[in-house]
């Protein structure tokens, strides 16, 4: 079985993950739960808002102590529409001057003019999401950067691909961090062809990729080995599992399995670079 490179070891803090993956899930939630787990965080809920014409949902909550700020936007539990969702077409942005996944990056817009009034230019922010609200997270982090505020940190949940291999490394200075389980189908579409590595247009992630294995193990990938990370099962039809791989629960136990004890190990796949989605 041929092995995915991993990067030089490396501390990865499952603490700050497991804060904001609490904050990524409280975005589902109604606005006085939302308010009573921010509170309990040290944090004023700021805003709490749903754009009615797109149905996105996200909250601010501010920390005057340590002047922080953070965002969490609302994404879907419905594993067949964030895979329907995933346009081919990518779009270039007049914001950031990069191509971007189109209805993505209009709903970040949105989200972006209900919170500019309320951004401190002097506090840091914290940007975090699940699914397509990690996706509109991601690109909001980069229309927050490109208005010159300070972007601590974007941590993703099971977060499709937003922008191309240009766009991916425009943001190489922001601290990127996309969080997946291994049989989520979201954070692989569109697939990625070997054969496409030519094509500068082609869908590419960002970031650091952190793999929830089982227990304490994870593995991180990032660049190509990140995009070959799709394998076979891919094309097979969806299943029980792939619906609760790409479920919040599952992210939450997995990672506060690791907040106490983690180890980083090789990623291990059964991917076949002569034929990636092909049968045997």
């Amino acid at each position: 079985m041929p092995k995915l490179s991993a990067n030089e070891p490396e501390s990865v803090n499952f603490t700050e993950i497991h804060k904001q993956a609490i904050f990524a899930n409280a975005a589902y939630q109604p606005k006085d739960t939302v308010r009573d787990l921010v509170e309990a965080s040290n944090y004023r809920l700021t805003l709490y808002h749903t754009i009615p014409d797109i149905q996105i949902s996200f909250f601010l909550a501010t920390n005057e102590l340590n002047k922080t700020q953070i965002i969490s936007v609302r994404g879907t539990s419905n594993i067949e529409n964030a895979l329907v969702d995933i346009s081919l077409k990518l779009m270039v942005d007049k914001n950031t001057g990069v191509r971007l996944h189109e209805g993505f990056s209009f709903a970040a817009k949105k989200v972006y003019a209900e919170l500019k009034p309320l951004l401190q230019p002097d506090y840091k922010i914290k940007v975090t999401g699940h699914s397509l609200g990690g996706a509109v997270a991601l690109i909001l982090g980069m229309y927050l950067d490109a208005y010159q505020f300070d972007i601590e940190q974007v941590i993703t949940f099971g977060q499709p691909k937003v922008t191309n291999i240009s766009g991916a490394n425009n943001i190489h200075h922001i601290n990127v961090i996309r969080v997946v389980t291994p049989f989520d189908l979201v954070p692989l579409v569109p697939p990625f062809d070997p054969l496409d590595i030519s094509n500068l247009d082609v869908y590419w992630h960002a970031g650091k990729e952190v793999i929830l294995l089982a227990d304490t193990q994870y593995a991180i990938l990032e660049g190509t080995d990140s995009m070959l990370r799709a394998t076979r099962f891919t094309q097979k039809p969806l299943t029980e599992d792939n619906l609760n791989n790409h479920q919040m629960p599952l992210y939450l136990e997995r990672i506060k399995a690791k907040t106490k004890s983690s180890k980083l190990v090789p990623y291990q796949t059964d991917l076949n670079l002569f034929n990636l989605f092909g049968s045997d």
